[in-house]
């Protein structure tokens, strides 16, 4: 897994890219002729092996929203009205399936962020019609994870075409990107409404505080507007695109079993192999939120590198999987 965003993602999976697999993967996927129970009474729905992984909605809201949204230096947002307006476009113009298709001509079919990006507002028309950024310089800071990268480029792009002077900078993490951006060193960084609110709530009001995320990402981004303010940052639109824990099934699963939802699995499923890292079933956006939330049973639990989760689920060593809900390896065509 690259490097990424802190808090709720990174209890689950940063982690756990220090770890090799914890547990002894099965032999493969079998037939889906479920022919014993689980405890609950449901049937035992063993994995199937295929190609194809599909993200079961989180009809319940287990996790938080993450969704894309540009985070801006106050004082440069002040000095540069069109700005917020212009990144807001990208928002707009951003869903998670266009958001896996950027993710995936990146990282699977090696193309650069900054080719992609160029495509992409060609394509989506978010090109200015005016050029209010004329002799303006601007930077826009990226995190060390292509996703990022791609971002970072296409918010670059847009901003060019009303004038504006833009250089991006791949800066790191987001406890050394956050003090450039409230410096004004960094002008906007492409940043994710749940964990930016939680992290900034954890700076201004202790580590123990109460996280103020949720899955509504309207409330999320409602308690984020003032503590963005209070560091000195204005934030955009959110986008729909959202990069969060999601879990994935093999296509022939979710058609096997008529799944669509993870409610739809705990209604039909037991006895069920999950594939997660070590951590996961002690936390509560993973085995244990699905076990809380959704009342799923889970026979057993394998533990991997979160690289390798994905593939586990497609050869039928496990029946679901911990995935990024913007992996690029999920685009319809993969």
């Amino acid at each position: 897994m690259r490097a990424r965003r802190s808090t709720t993602l990174t209890l689950i999976a940063v982690a756990a890219l220090a770890l090799g697999a914890c547990g002894s993967p099965g032999s493969g996927g079998g037939e889906a002729d479920p022919t014993t129970s689980g405890s609950s009474g449901l049937a035992t729905c063993d994995p199937i092996a295929g190609e194809k992984l599909v993200v079961l909605e989180d009809d319940k809201g287990l996790q938080n929203a993450d969704n894309i949204i540009p985070a801006v230096n106050k004082a440069a947002a002040a000095a540069n009205a069109s700005v917020i307006e212009l990144l807001d476009t990208v928002s707009a113009a951003l869903d998670t399936d266009k958001l896996i298709e950027l993710n995936k001509a990146v990282d699977i079919d090696r193309r650069t962020s900054s080719e992609v990006a160029e495509e992409f507002v060609d394509t989506e028309g978010l090109a200015a019609t005016e050029a209010s950024g004329a002799g303006a310089s601007l930077v826009i800071g990226a995190a060390n994870f292509s996703e990022s990268a791609t971002l970072a480029e296409i918010y670059a792009a847009v901003l060019r075409t009303a004038g504006y002077t833009v250089e991006v900078r791949t800066i790191g993490n987001r406890e050394t990107y956050l003090p450039a951006l409230t410096d004004g060193t960094l002008t906007a960084v492409p940043e994710y409404a749940a964990t930016l609110a939680d992290f900034l709530n954890a700076q201004q009001n202790g580590a123990d505080a109460a996280s103020v995320a949720s899955a509504d990402v309207d409330e999320t981004v409602t308690a984020l507007t003032p503590l963005a303010d209070a560091a000195g940052l204005t934030v955009g639109a959110p986008s729909t695109a959202q990069d969060q824990n999601a879990f994935a099934v093999t296509s022939e699963f979710a058609t096997e079993h008529d799944l669509t939802t993870l409610s739809d699995l705990a209604e039909n499923c037991g006895g069920l192999v999950l594939a997660g890292p070590a951590e996961c079933p002690e936390r509560p956006f993973c085995q244990l939120g699905l076990e809380e939330t959704y009342g799923i049973e889970f026979a057993d639990f394998k533990s991997y590198d979160f690289g390798l989760i994905g593939q586990a689920v497609r050869q039928g060593e496990a029946a679901i999987g911990l995935v990024l809900s913007s992996d690029g390896s999920l685009a319809a065509d993969s």
